[in-house]
């Protein structure tokens, strides 16, 4: 279920602290949190519950959840045949 417009977007308060001080990399353990203008141009890097995973925010992204471009599963792979 989607949230409420009247509420307006989430963003967990850690992220917004991490972006606005001046790091090399930001670490977002954050998967829920809304990806706001204020973040494009930014190079975070987000948890997918194994290790993190690099990323560069541009204006396309805005609106849409951190967990989007950290995915969790992992392409299955079968054994061939010698």
């Amino acid at each position: 279920m989607a949230r409420s417009i009247w509420k307006g977007p989430y963003v967990d308060p850690s992220v917004l602290r991490k972006v606005f001080k001046p790091n090399k990399s930001l670490k977002v353990y954050s998967r829920r949190s809304v990806i706001m203008p204020e973040f494009v141009g930014k190079e975070l890097e987000v948890h997918n519950g194994h290790k993190f995973i690099s990323i560069s925010i541009t204006e396309h992204m805005v609106g849409h959840k951190f967990g989007e471009f950290a995915t969790t599963r992992r392409k299955p792979t079968h054994k061939t045949k010698k």
